[in-house]
């Protein structure tokens, strides 16, 4: 397993190719890449660059035509599709632009989901340790309310509890504040930064808001499925 401070992920050599024949077209061409732990890294690139399959590499939802995933230590490459579904649910913890909270249950029966998944029922430390995640987001107060009632940002902070639920090693946010307004946007910007300093969990950020990416440790920028810019922001 990875070493406090050591890397917790790992690409080398990455390539993504889609399509056969003469209609194959290769979407990631050999991207290396390492993230630390507790590193929070912006990755950026235009529309087509490949910044979608990338993340989608990187959280174990897709294979690589070509290179190595090491994962907290693990060589992803030889495990079946089984042991790809267990090591995502234990190691990586997902945000979205959409928040895909399930519309019929409370708060804290989305925060739970992960952990009853992971163990095929529900069971009553489960509870506990949802609302804990939720009060760490600051909803303890709405733990009961419908998906539905909430606003966009307090079901964004509901999405980042859940993403948290199975305690991560990594947190892979696809833009997360893409569809919210700016204040609401740098509120949820500053929870996953106060869950990053305090948890010590390592977080990509996939922006296009240069203003926010500016405010994280490291800025990594693909285009055409190269990684062509990669630097580190001065300590804020």
């Amino acid at each position: 397993m990875a070493e406090a401070g050591g890397d917790v992920l790992r690409l080398e050599g990455i390539t993504r190719d889609f399509g056969a024949g003469e209609a194959r077209t290769r979407v990631l061409r050999g991207v290396d890449l390492s993230l630390r732990r507790g590193e929070f890294a912006a990755l950026m690139g235009p529309s087509g660059s490949g910044k979608s399959t990338l993340l989608h590499i990187m959280g174990l939802l897709d294979r690589p035509t070509g290179g190595r995933i090491l994962l907290d230590g693990q060589d992803t490459g030889v495990l079946d599709d089984d042991g790809l579904t267990r090591y995502r649910g234990s190691t990586l913890g997902f945000v979205f632009q959409f928040h895909h909270l399930l519309p019929e249950f409370t708060a804290l029966e989305n925060v739970m989901i992960p952990m009853a998944a992971g163990k095929g029922r529900v069971e009553a430390p489960m509870r506990d340790a949802a609302r804990a995640l939720l009060d760490r987001v600051g909803l303890s107060a709405r733990a009961d309310a419908r998906a539905t009632t909430l606003s966009g940002g307090q079901a964004q902070r509901v999405a980042i509890a859940r993403s948290l639920a199975m305690g991560p090693k990594i947190v892979l946010a696809d833009e997360p504040t893409g569809n919210l307004d700016t204040q609401t946007a740098d509120e949820v910007f500053a929870l996953l930064r106060e869950v990053n300093r305090d948890e010590q969990v390592t977080f990509l950020l996939v922006t296009h808001d240069r203003r926010l990416a500016e405010r994280t440790d490291r800025i990594i920028e693909l285009v055409d499925g190269r990684i062509v810019s990669d630097h580190t922001n001065p300590p804020r």
